[in-house]
Order: C-alpha cells, then sequence, then structure tokens
C-alpha cells in the first residue's frame, strides 16, 4: 500500500488562475490600507483557491514486478574448441548462483547457436533481442554475454539495442591466444577446363595485435579430392597459385595448411573454393562414310549446341571410283585426311564415324593414329550402318583393336523398340530415358535394322527385344569407345510413332565418352540443404558399403545407403556443423560445404574482448575473463539508474523499481460542504471584523 496526495482541479488549472489574480489584487490593496478584514478575506481566498484545486488523498495497492537480466550464451561452432565449452557450463552455473540469492531479479537464458546455412557467423545481439522482444523496456535490468568474444553482429551504438541498461561481458578463453589460420583472397568462380585460372591466399599465425612472423608453412592444394600441389609458403605473405579446372561442371579447390604448434583448432587451416569448369569449345569430327537420312540428324544434332565446334566429312566417292564427275563438284575442299589424322587428331575432343566403311579413303596407318589416340585418353563413337557386316567392315582395320563388338556379318531387318537392359538401366547414360516406361514397355517409336554382332568386352545398354545389342559402351586404355548397332536412331529426331529421347540420349553418350564426372558408372556425391548431408552413390554393383564422414570438427561417422533406384543409393545425416564434410567410400570421395565454404564463424577463433568492450563501455558495462571454472567471474549487484554499473571486480544490474496497481483509493481532503462552511466562516469573521 502506498499513498501520496495529488490535485485533481474542479476547472481549468488557467480559468482558476485568471479568477484568482482579482481577488489577490484586493487582498494586497486590503493590507496596503490596513483594513482590519485583510487576514481573515486572504484565507477566505486561500479556501477557496485550495478548493477549486481539490486535494485529494490517493491510495494505491501495489505489486512490485522483478526487472529481467538476460544471460546470452554463445554456442557457437568456436565456443566448441578445447575446453571452452567446459568453462562456459561453469561460468554460466556460477551466474545463476549469484543471480538467484538477488532479489527482485528474473533471469532469462538464451543460448545463440549457428545456422549451418547463415552466412552472419555468431549472432549474440539477435539472440538477446530476441530473448527480451516481450519485455518492456523500463524493465531490462541488463545483459551478460557469455561468449568467446567472437561476436558478428555487434551494434555500432547502444541505441541500437532499444534499452536503457549495462551490457556485460564474460569471455571465455585466454588473452594473446595464437592459432594458425588460412584465407583465401582472390579466387576464380569460372574457369575454361584445360585453361590456367589463379587464387590468391595468405596463411596467418598471430595473437591480436601481433606482426607476422616470417616462418613458413605447408600448404596442400587438392582439386576434387585430388592432391595437384604442395609447397610451403611464409606465413602472413599473400601466396598466388596457378592451376587449371580438370573438368566441366564445379570443380572443387581445397587448400589446406598443415597444423601449427600452437593450434586452437584446425578447421580454419583449410578454404574451400567451387570453380565451374566451362569448355571453350567442344571440337567433334564427324566422318560420315555415304550421305544416308540419319545424316543430316547427326550434324543438325551436333550444330545446334553453340558450344560444339564441328568439323564435319561426307565420302561422296572413294578413291578407287571413276565416273567422270569433276573433284571441284564432288566437295568444297578436299578431304584433309593427313592434316586430320596425323597432324592434328589430338585437338579432337569426340571422333564419330557415321556408317563409315573402309574403301581407301584412309591409310591403315591414320587407322593406328586413331587407336593410340583412343588409348591415350580420346573419345570415339562408331554409329555402324550395314556396312560393318560387310567385307569392308572398319572392324578389319587396326579399330578392332578397341571397338567392343565384331560384326557377324549379317543384318536384321524388322520392326522393334529398343529396350534397355538390366545395365542400361544401372548406367548414367541410359538409367530413366524419357518414356523408358521403366518396368512396362518403353514408348519409343519403333526402329526397323540393326547389325548383328558378338560382345568382346564393354557394357551392353540398350538391345532388341530378343536381346541383340544395339549400344555397347567400353574403355580402351585411358579413352573410351561407344558403338551405336543400328543406323535407324535418326526415326526418332523425325518423330516417327512418337520418337524418342535422341538428343538426351546422344549428350549422354557423349559426356560419358569426354569423362563428364555426372555420366560415371561409379560415382560419389554429397550436397547439404536444408540442414540435412544427403550422400548419393551410383554403381552398377547391387549393393554398396557403407560411406565413411568426416565433419568440419575431424570426428568421423558412418552412413548406411539404401537403395532408391537402380544402381542408386542414397543416405542422409543431420549436418550440425559448419563448414566442409568430406565423404569417402572406397577410392571414391565426395566434398560438400554447409553453410557458406569459409565460414566467417571460423575465420578467427582466437578469444577476444576487443569486439564487445566498446558496446559494454558505452552502456556502462564491462568485460571480464571468465578463467577455467569461472574463477574470474565479477560479483553481482543491484545499482540505480545513473549509478555506476561497473568496476574492477563487479557488475550492476539497473534497478528500475517498476510496480503493478492492482487498486487505487481517492479521498478528497476537503470536502465540499466543509470548504463551504470555512469560507462563509472567514467571511463573516472578516465584515464581523471590520464592522466593529
Amino acid at each position: 500500500m502506498a499513498w501520496h496526495i495529488v490535485f485533481e482541479p474542479l476547472a481549468p488549472v488557467a480559468l482558476i488562475l485568471a479568477l484568482a489574480l482579482p481577488g489577490v489584487a484586493l487582498i494586497v490593496y486590503s493590507f496596503y490600507r490596513r483594513a482590519r478584514g485583510a487576514p481573515l478575506r486572504a484565507i477566505a481566498l486561500a479556501v477557496l483557491l485550495v478548493t477549486l484545486f481539490n486535494p485529494t488523498i490517493r491510495s494505491e495497492e501495489r505489486e512490485a514486478v522483478p526487472d529481467i537480466a538476460a544471460i546470452v550464451v554463445d554456442r557457437s561452432q568456436s565456443q566448441e574448441i578445447g575446453k571452452r565449452p567446459q568453462e562456459t557450463d561453469a561460468s554460466l552455473a556460477r551466474l545463476g548462483e549469484r543471480l538467484e540469492r538477488m532479489d527482485g531479479i528474473e533471469t532469462r537464458i538464451v543460448e545463440a547457436r549457428n545456422d549451418p546455412q547463415d552466412e552472419n557467423g555468431t549472432t549474440l545481439f539477435r539472440a538477446l533481442e530476441e530473448a527480451l522482444s516481450d519485455v518492456p523496456r523500463e524493465r531490462v535490468a541488463g545483459a551478460i554475454f557469455i561468449t568467446d568474444g567472437q561476436v558478428h553482429d555487434a551494434p555500432g551504438s547502444i541505441r541500437e539495442l532499444g534499452f536503457d541498461a549495462p551490457v556485460h561481458g564474460l569471455v571465455i578463453g585466454r588473452p594473446g591466444e595464437k592459432d594458425r589460420r588460412l584465407q583465401v583472397l582472390e579466387a576464380p568462380r569460372f574457369g575454361i577446363v584445360g585453361e590456367p585460372v589463379e587464387l590468391s591466399f595468405r596463411v596467418d599465425e598471430t595473437a591480436a595485435g601481433e606482426a607476422p612472423t616470417g616462418e613458413t608453412a605447408r600448404v596442400t592444394l587438392s582439386i576434387d579430392g585430388e592432391r595437384v600441389a604442395e609447397k610451403d609458403v611464409a606465413i602472413g605473405a599473400v601466396e598466388r597459385i596457378t592451376l587449371s579446372l580438370q573438368h566441366g561442371g564445379a570443380n572443387v579447390i581445397e587448400i589446406d595448411v598443415a597444423e601449427g604448434p600452437d593450434e586452437l583448432t584446425t578447421l580454419n587451416n583449410r578454404a574451400v573454393v567451387i570453380a565451374n569448369g566451362v569448355r571453350d569449345r567442344l571440337r567433334v569430327l564427324l566422318v560420315s562414310g555415304e550421305p544416308h537420312p540419319g545424316e543430316r540428324t547427326w550434324r543438325n544434332l551436333l550444330k545446334s549446341d553453340p558450344s560444339v565446334d564441328l568439323v564435319h566429312f561426307t565420302i561422296l566417292r572413294p578413291p578407287e571410283k571413276h565416273d567422270g564427275t569433276p573433284i571441284d563438284e564432288l566437295s568444297l575442299i578436299a578431304f584433309p585426311t593427313r592434316e586430320l589424322f596425323d597432324e592434328k587428331l589430338d585437338q579432337f575432343d569426340l571422333i564419330i564415324f557415321d556408317r563409315y566403311k573402309r574403301r581407301g579413303v584412309l591409310p591403315l596407318a591414320y587407322y593406328l593414329n586413331i587407336v593410340d589416340y583412343v588409348e591415350a585418353g580420346g573419345a570415339f563413337l562408331a554409329a555402324e550402318g550395314p556396312a560393318f557386316a560387310s567385307p569392308y567392315s572398319i572392324y578389319r582395320t587396326p579399330l578392332a583393336a578397341i571397338l567392343p563388338a565384331h560384326p557377324l556379318e549379317t543384318t536384321s531387318e524388322g520392326g522393334f523398340r529398343p529396350e534397355v537392359t538390366e545395365k542400361g538401366a544401372r548406367h548414367p547414360v541410359t538409367a530413366e530415358l524419357p518414356g523408358g516406361g521403366g518396368e512396362d514397355e518403353p514408348q519409343w517409336g519403333r526402329w526397323f535394322r540393326s547389325i548383328d554382332v558378338g560382345i568382346d568386352t564393354g557394357d551392353t545398354l540398350m538391345d532388341t527385344p530378343d536381346g541383340k545389342p544395339l549400344m555397347v559402351l567400353a574403355r580402351a586404355g585411358e579413352g573410351r569407345v561407344a558403338q551405336l548397332l543400328s543406323d535407324h536412331v535418326w526415326l526418332w529426331s523425325r518423330g516417327y510413332e512418337g520418337g524418342g529421347p535422341q538428343a538426351e540420349l546422344l549428350r549422354r553418350l557423349a559426356h560419358w565418352l569426354m569423362k563428364e564426372p555426372d555420366l560415371e558408372e561409379e560415382n560419389l556425391s554429397a550436397s547439404v540443404q536444408g540442414g540435412l548431408l544427403t550422400i548419393r552413390r551410383r554403381t552398377m554393383e547391387d549393393e554398396t558399403p557403407p560411406a565413411r564422414v568426416t565433419l568440419p570438427s575431424g570426428k568421423q561417422e558412418e552412413a548406411a545407403l539404401e537403395e532408391v533406384a537402380p544402381g542408386r543409393f542414397e543416405a542422409s545425416i543431420e549436418a550440425r556443423e559448419l563448414g566442409l564434410y568430406r565423404v569417402t567410400q572406397g577410392e571414391l570421395s565426395a566434398v560438400a560445404a554447409a553453410g557458406p565454404l569459409n565460414p566467417r564463424e571460423i575465420a578467427d577463433v582466437r578469444a577476444t574482448e576487443g569486439i564487445i568492450r566498446p558496446v559494454a563501455s558505452e552502456s556502462g558495462g564491462g568485460v571480464w575473463w571468465a578463467g577455467e571454472a569461472g574463477e574470474g567471474l565479477p560479483t553481482l549487484r543491484s545499482v540505480r539508474a545513473g549509478q555506476d554499473a561497473a568496476g574492477a571486480s563487479w557488475m550492476g544490474l539497473r534497478r528500475n523499481e517498476q510496480y503493478l496497481v492492482h487498486a487505487v483509493h481517492q479521498v478528497p481532503l476537503i470536502a465540499g460542504p466543509l470548504a463551504l462552511l470555512l469560507l462563509l466562516g472567514t467571511l463573516a469573521l472578516a465584515w464581523w471584523r471590520e464592522g466593529r
């Protein structure tokens, strides 16, 4: 219960004062004339004015409400280093015990963690704002941060906090900590496959305020998990490295620096850059053995891709044939066999023989050149026609050494729908082709001819309903070879009986021949999305062993993969840490980044008071080092607004003295009848006094 006197005027104050002025003037004049009733008239005027101002005794039934003190606990990834989790828990426990002994303080504890997809690092002040979002600002007693000091959303001024109360910091860690860390300064986002690209980085190993040591550190450079370079670099100096991208699509470039002598963590010893490889021009040599309906289909398909640089020749007449037609009417230029198959053969990414037959145009030495080109890593596609089953077959050349199928010297005629084999359902070239039908019959148009062959090596991905091969893929040395054993694939592009996925099939086939990682039969990939690490495994086998996952912190887990489609296995685990995840399975490896590739959170993990101190000082608070078991924790005091809120060994929380009013009782000091009695009484006495 609390009471006090308040005034509730019966009329506007200005009106009361305006009416009082003439009375005051008359009273002053009466005193000047020494009138006997002047004092009594002054009393009467005073009674009238007090009555008009209506003094009232007000009593309130109050309930004191506690002030709110917020404790923000930093649970970010940098706080998981060494003994920091134990020191954080000890400091929080001791601080909680002391706050419990303080009257009128309600404590709110909020833990700030990292979102793996958040690039903002440690956001303690955002956590504080969320914790006090429903608290009236006049009830805030203060805020205490338990952190390593690496705060990435510290405000520029306390006005941005929205309350006027002290902010304190308890720093976990030790002053002057050292840590070796790697920082990428410039990195390519795109690059031409096979062309040099440059990136720059710097290795630092200093405590706050120190100069570079001038020592060296061992740095390893890897692309897609394969080591490509290793060298010693000067600590504190900018280093530039030139490399080339290995393939089209995403190339994961990793830079690792060896562990230093006084490391806090190795999480920031690694940086990752993803550079997208772009092929400058895909050079394709297409040689058609004779004009035929599918020839234009091949040409249109290859010319429709702006990234393809096509060189196309059609053999219109063999050298031994003489029909009188002038050479200049047969072709625009002579077939440059020596230039193509001897001097510049290795400049092509893919060679296609379309219904080509041996007719003396190419010497045997040039076929040997093609074999050497493939075994050295080149790509060769043979689209066979009836000539493959004849004495003019290219199998009767040195190409037989790399071709996976040999002719049986017969062809099969009659309509059929191509089918994907059991291996083809697992192989990335033919798996899930549009219209394939899965377990049902394919919804593709028919072909009408196939070349009968025997399979020597490789995988048959497509065949006829009666099991005759239509597409065979194989490896030859370091290169790859494919055979299409029908010359009617062009019917799909013409839309015959609904057509088929010719463009998609041949695109996949060309990319497989050129060793694109996405089209490899044995492939391991990983990605992070929505806080989950998803591991995908493609294989030609019926089962696959568990994958081993190395977390950014260095811990390892195993993930069992389940089959989701023929030859495709997947597994998902929670991605709780920021940084790079490494996945290995046998000789295969993959990497995936959770959140930003080089998280701001672990860029610098040294404990510091420099970031939070300006905010604490401006608010009147302080910063202390917590120590191993919280022994550096200062004592707590309750202070009034305007008083100091921090000292060398104590921190203060503001006492706001807020309360809730449940009921109000009011009693006028001068009731109406009493005021009238006093007023008339004093006036009567004044008249009586003046009448004597």
